[in-house]
């Protein structure tokens, strides 16, 4: 998987964790059964406790989702993949080869802009690494030599098949703070939020 927030990127640097005011990791107990939640104690709960002290009439509902979600996504991003790390891989790096594997056809840069949810500047930066490693080959359009088309090396689909499940046992154990019912109902939850904030998030941003 590969968790991303959906917006192009710049660049491979990891995002440092933000501050209280966006903490949070979610305290109740997200199995999936109907049962009261725990009290919330993670930092985003003490952070909605001192707003509800200044304004005790404001709804905080949106902040403690978006803020438990920030403090996810920023955790994850800091957290280094193990097994990416040991093949020597960002996590960046390996959705590029994972587009490649996945399509199972050549890409140019720009569909692999577009497959991993990066910059243009960036998904040069890294094609131009895994070039020079052997892990993707490039192919000059015959008609038009402006234009290339990547491809995984031999070498680079036993790379990627080789850690796939390696990497997925390792997420797994992310997120084993959940039941597996809890996960799904989770997926099911972010699926729809997704879903809408990639249709309407642009409405809301004029």
């Amino acid at each position: 998987m590969t968790a991303r927030n959906g917006r192009p990127d710049t660049g491979d640097e990891r995002t440092d964790a933000p501050g209280p005011a966006a903490d949070g990791t979610g305290g109740a107990s997200g199995t999936g059964t109907g049962a009261p939640a725990a009290p919330r104690t993670d930092t985003v709960a003490s952070v909605v406790g001192q707003w509800r002290a200044v304004h005790p009439g404001l709804d905080t509902g949106p902040m403690e989702v978006i803020g438990r979600i920030n403090r996810c996504s920023a955790l994850l991003q800091q957290a280094e993949d193990a097994p990416l790390r040991r093949a020597g891989l960002s996590r960046a790096e390996f959705d590029l080869l994972g587009a490649l594997r996945r399509t199972g056809h050549e890409l140019t840069p720009g569909e692999l802009a577009r497959e991993t949810f990066s910059s243009g500047a960036a998904v040069t930066k890294r094609l131009k690494r895994l070039t020079e490693t052997g892990l993707v080959e490039r192919r000059t359009d015959t008609r038009d030599r402006r234009v290339a088309h990547l491809r995984l090396t031999d070498a680079g689909r036993e790379l990627v098949d080789g850690i796939l499940p390696e990497q997925l046992a390792y997420e797994r154990t992310v997120l084993s703070a959940l039941a597996p019912e809890g996960q799904e109902e989770l997926s099911d939850l972010l699926a729809v939020l997704l879903n809408g904030l990639e249709g309407h998030l642009g409405a809301l941003r004029a």
